[in-house]
């Protein structure tokens, strides 16, 4: 939209629905999704529309788009990765029957990375998704056949495209065993690799995402902003230099793409996995680090999808009529009902709830019938020696924290 002047955008899309939810996003002239009250005007026109033979469609005057487009994105991706970084870790990929194949083994290409060995199964866009009933990384059993063929070929990373390309997942062999790194774990490790390659600007993440990026900002001296869910209200934040979303979003390249972008996150990664490489380290190995710097943040989700939706807002009517009064036998020390906003977020539809070394967000899905529930707790971690009791105790507190909050909410 932007390259092109463009005054808005529409993009079919499959994104990490099942089949049945394939659908759209619209954006406008500044290259952002749309957010209220765009939104709501839309729909407003949408639904005066009795009959599509009303609508007025120019005869001609259409454009039929080239290869330039791509090759412009393909020059930026260049900008993403540092002069002359180690570029030599070898990775696994499937685009999860979506479209992002090409162009990332274009970029890769183009890096000089080694070619990532490919999921054949998934490699072709399918709007059907044969081998996943839901096209979503974080879903289990949607990365089984990754892991199948890393088993085989020995990478030093998994990576994973949604089908239309803008989430990343990561996947990393830990004890001999592969394992997908949460989205709020890669959100730290991109953080943290761009601070070390000297990065300015406001570093943002949404409020459903890990507290660990604003530690490692403050730490850096950048500013540091939360917004709403979505990369609509991330992508807008002023001065952005990286913004990311625990849903395996992130954005690394502000300037290019105001939203996130699943083919430059992959370069960045695996340039920082490269740099670890060299210096015979892992992306675990700086996961271990950073909990011993700023304490572990362990993160959790419980994620209800309902066929009926008014399963959700019996759910959310509950917590607000009877709110708890702690949690996992920590006292919730703050209750916040966003629908009221705060002195820095909009009205949004979501509970938060402050606990003594644990954090709870409950909200709606904006784009699945789910009720969500992020958690978060923080272990102090003094050497690395404590790392296996600080995991053990997190793990305890996330599982203690899911029982209590699924029985407040009735679910």
């Amino acid at each position: 939209i932007r390259h092109l002047g463009a005054v808005a955008g529409v993009e079919v899309t499959a994104s990490h629905n099942p089949p049945r939810n394939n659908g759209y996003k619209v954006y406008l002239g500044d290259g952002s999704q749309i957010v209220p009250p765009a939104d709501a005007e839309i729909a407003a026109e949408i639904d005066a529309i009795a009959s599509l033979h009303d609508v007025p469609r120019p005869a001609s005057g259409w454009q039929t788009l080239d290869d330039s487009v791509l090759d412009a994105y393909l020059a930026r991706t260049d900008a993403v990765l540092a002069e002359n970084s180690a570029r030599t870790a070898r990775t696994v990929y499937t685009a999860m029957h979506g479209v992002g194949k090409d162009t990332l083994l274009a970029a890769f290409a183009r890096a000089g990375f080694p070619a990532p060995e490919l999921v054949a199964e998934q490699a072709e866009p399918d709007p059907d998704f044969p081998t996943v009933a839901f096209p979503n990384p974080e879903e289990p059993g949607a990365m089984d056949l990754a892991f199948a063929k890393a088993r085989e070929t020995d990478p030093d990373l998994i990576i994973a495209n949604d089908p239309d390309a803008d989430r990343c997942a990561v996947a990393v062999k830990e004890d001999g065993a592969w394992r997908m790194l949460r989205g709020d774990e890669v959100g730290a490790l991109l953080a943290a690799h761009l601070v070390a390659r000297g990065a300015r600007g406001t570093f943002a993440e949404s409020i459903v995402s890990s507290s660990l990026l604003g530690r490692i900002a403050e730490k850096a001296g950048l500013p540091y902003e939360e917004t709403l869910t979505g990369f609509k209200w991330i992508a807008r934040v002023e001065g952005l230099r990286y913004g990311y979303e625990e849903a395996l979003g992130y954005c690394v390249d502000p300037e290019g793409v105001r939203d996130k972008d699943g083919i430059t996150a992959a370069l960045l990664v695996t340039e920082l996995a490269s740099e670890l490489k060299e210096q015979n380290r892992t992306l675990p190995d700086l996961l271990d680090d950073l909990a011993v710097a700023h304490g572990l943040h362990a993160t959790d989700q419980l994620s209800v999808r309902v066929e009926d939706l008014s399963v959700i807002a019996r759910a959310m009517r509950q917590l607000r009529e009877h709110p708890p009064t702690e949690l996992a036998g920590l006292a919730i020390t703050r209750a916040e009902d966003l629908t009221r906003g705060t002195d820095r977020l909009p009205p949004t539809d979501g509970l938060r709830y402050t606990l003594d070394g644990a954090r709870v967000i409950v909200r709606p899905s904006g784009t699945e019938p789910k009720l969500k529930c992020y958690l978060e707790v923080v272990v102090p971690v003094p050497t690395h020696a404590d790392l296996p009791a600080a995991r053990t105790r997190a793990t305890e507190l996330l599982t203690a924290i899911k029982r209590d909050l699924s029985t407040a909410a009735g679910i």
